[in-house]
């Protein structure tokens, strides 16, 4: 076997055992990660009405003149991840990173309105950008970048961590084991594989046209009502699943989601993405028509 031959080899073991390693090393997770946030997308393209579709699909080919060609913005899954992209452009748009959360401690009365100032906060972040997205005076790259900051957004407030707190900015600072996988963050495990395995479980799968007592079942309300629910999910399921508390008042810094606390957790991280993706639908309805947004009187 010649040297040549040998470094080949070699070399590709070394490219396999770093993909490996890069396999086992948990990247950080944007809000929901990319599979929930394009599963929102999904639910909620399957469900508007197709005047709806047709709206998006005209606002989409203004994407060019936002100017984010490292960031794509073809289709409503883009739209879905679209804001977490730009955030690789700090200087540009970084102060757009305070509106995915809007962390409410679960030992306090939740407030929409507390810790959001200046409308730095995910509550008001959507409904600023469904307000901008149905305004028809608006040219449309304005409204096209609303609508992507609307879907993602929607999706942020509808996971509980995004507005659930123990003063550990939303589970990020509690080390937490995922069954066999130690070493993860609380607010990652529920960004990212639970939702996976929630949507990767469900039967029938998520991406479906939904019935309209399941819509009313599981839609409705506004900004402000989709945090309350994420933020009472944190206080009464979240913690209490991870930490074996109720109430909640002071937390280890380390814990270990068991896989029985896991099957349990599945129904309610499936609720939620679900929620997202039907109340996406709705928002996107209200805007390409006449009549009231979620959340207006």
């Amino acid at each position: 076997m010649g040297h040549r031959t040998i470094r080949k080899r070699a070399g590709g073991l070394i490219a396999a055992a770093l993909a490996l390693l890069a396999l086992a090393v948990p990247l950080p997770a944007s809000a929901w990660g990319f599979y929930a946030h394009t599963v929102t997308a999904d639910i909620a393209e399957a469900n508007v009405r197709p005047q709806t579709r047709a709206g998006i699909a005209r606002l989409l080919r203004a994407a060019p003149l936002l100017g984010t060609p490292d960031c794509p913005l073809a289709t409503i899954q883009d739209a879905a991840v679209w804001p977490d992209c730009i955030r690789g452009e700090g200087w540009r748009w970084g102060y757009t990173a305070a509106w995915h959360y809007q962390t409410e401690p679960i030992t306090e009365e939740y407030s929409d309105r507390k810790n959001c100032s200046g409308g730095n906060c995910v509550s008001a972040q959507v409904t600023r950008n469904l307000r901008i997205l149905a305004d028809e005076s608006l040219p449309d790259p304005v409204r096209l970048q609303a609508l992507a900051f609307f879907v993602h957004f929607a999706g942020d407030i509808h996971m509980p961590l995004h507005s659930g707190d123990l003063e550990d900015r939303g589970g990020n600072d509690r080390t937490v084991a995922y069954g066999i996988a130690p070493g993860l963050n609380l607010h990652w495990i529920w960004d990212g594989p639970l939702a996976e395995r929630a949507i990767s479980a469900a039967r029938p799968g998520l991406v479906r046209v939904y019935t309209a007592a399941e819509r009313a079942a599981l839609g409705g309300g506004g900004p402000a009502d989709w945090g309350r629910e994420s933020w009472e999910t944190a206080r009464d399921f979240v913690y209490p699943n991870a930490f074996d508390c109720r109430p909640c008042l002071e937390v280890p810094e380390e814990t270990a989601l068991t896989q029985e606390d896991i099957v349990v957790a599945i129904p309610v991280a499936e609720r939620r993405v679900t929620q997202a993706g039907l109340r996406i639908a709705e928002g996107l309805d209200a805007a390409f028509a006449p009549g009231p947004l979620p959340g207006e009187d």
